[in-house]
């Protein structure tokens, strides 16, 4: 059926998708649904309806609410807006925080199942002292300015720029400093963010980047303020426990080529080189020049690390296919922790790391489908999921980390 773009249609909300969005049938046709939780009744406009095997749709009412819906934590993103106009990066702000973490683990444990037939029964685990509603967490937040001068976050799925008087997922320091009343040049963006070291910082457009220190434990690394750092205020502190414990330390040899593969300014591999000792030989590679040459700073107190500047697609098939027999003997040793971006490792570096057949690698993934699809490519070099952690660094929305170790289990 076809020609439903606009019109509102009832649905019995089934189950949750990757990306936050739940699923609906509607004549047959499967439909993506924003706003709903598993379980409600709603009534939805559709969207879109340009592919014949399903619709997108927006909920514009709850007629049957979940037992878990709560009131949105950010008005501006509220189903009592019109979908236009509702203010994109909460689209879990709807649901009490603990199912939010149930649907997140439904989502993780589908994607492995179905993508690389792994079984799991993994937990999303809060950050340590989260805070009962999930909000007060961000440290950076990026806001664009519409036509008329005003900063604001883009709707959701679009370009269009929604105007806000909050900002309830940011810190209190860097909510109670953004700029929201104010106005800029329209089309530019506006960069809040809180270091840990204390103090807000805006870089607004292509303002030249400043240098800020981050605070770990009693570790500081430098970096720019343009630059990469984990967003949740936690996050970076848990991730550093998190990894240095995911190395399995039977397997880990100090001496051999161990690997961070985008390493960004050298967050995981002092969190590897912090528990193993100051010789661990180390080398972060990342593609950011900058950040590499922070990492080298934030490094130096280890004498066996170092970084490097390179796309990781292309320097891990390299390092393969060029390794000399000892090389490869201490790449055989190695520990690799691979942290991609989004999309994933994806196959060519898949590949590569196989290639040079590690200990072990400690995968650290912001996309759980990606992260299912990578592991599903290791499976076919030998490679077994052996642990898994999940991290709940981004309440209220649907983002979730994955921490897993990789092991050699059989040559093929």
């Amino acid at each position: 059926m076809a020609g439903l773009l606009g019109q509102t249609i009832d649905l019995d909300v089934t189950n949750i998708a990757h990306g936050g969005i739940s699923i609906a049938r509607h004549e047959g046709r499967v439909v993506f649904v924003s706003d709903a939780i598993p379980g409600e009744r709603v009534r939805a406009r559709v969207s879109n309806d340009s592919k014949k095997s399903f619709l997108r749709a927006d909920t514009v009412e709850v007629l049957e609410p979940s037992e878990y819906r709560r009131e949105h934590v950010w008005d501006a993103a509220s189903v009592t807006r019109d979908p236009a106009d509702r203010a994109g990066g909460a689209e879990f702000g709807h649901i009490e925080l603990q199912h939010q973490r149930e649907l997140k683990r439904r989502v993780i444990a589908d994607s492995l199942q179905r993508m690389a037939k792994v079984e799991t029964d993994v937990e999303v685990e809060a950050v340590p002292d989260e805070s009962t509603d999930g909000t007060g967490w961000r440290t950076r937040v990026r806001l664009h300015v519409d036509d008329r001068g005003r900063p604001g976050p883009y709707a959701a799925r679009s370009h269009r720029v929604i105007p806000v008087t909050s900002l309830p997922l940011a810190t209190a320091e860097l909510a109670d400093a953004a700029p929201l009343g104010e106005t800029f040049t329209s089309g530019e963006s506006v960069d809040i963010l809180a270091p840990s070291s204390g103090g807000v910082r805006l870089v607004i457009g292509a303002q030249k980047p400043s240098i800020i220190t981050e605070v770990v434990g009693d570790r500081e690394f430098r970096l720019f303020d343009t630059g990469f750092w984990q967003v949740h205020r936690g996050a970076a502190a848990l991730l550093t426990d998190v990894v240095a414990g995911m190395v399995d330390d039977s397997r880990f040899d100090p001496t051999a080529a161990n690997l961070d593969l985008y390493g960004g300014v050298g967050l995981l591999a002092a969190a590897v080189a912090d528990r193993f000792g100051s010789t661990t030989r180390i080398t972060s590679v990342e593609s950011d020049s900058a950040a590499t040459d922070f990492a080298s700073d934030n490094l130096s107190e280890w004498i066996g690390a170092r970084a490097e500047t390179a796309r990781v697609e292309r320097w891990m098939p390299r390092l393969a296919a060029d390794a000399s027999a000892p090389e490869r003997a201490r790449l055989s040793r190695s520990t690799i922790v691979l942290d991609p971006p989004r999309a994933g490792a994806g196959r060519d570096v898949v590949d590569a790391i196989a290639a040079v057949s590690p200990a072990q690698v400690v995968y650290v993934a912001c996309d759980p489908v990606a992260f299912a699809r990578d592991v599903e490519y290791f499976s076919g070099h030998g490679y077994t999921l052996e642990a898994l952690r999940a991290l709940d660094l981004f309440p209220n929305t649907h983002h979730v980390e994955a921490v897993g170790r990789l092991v050699r289990t059989s040559s093929r």
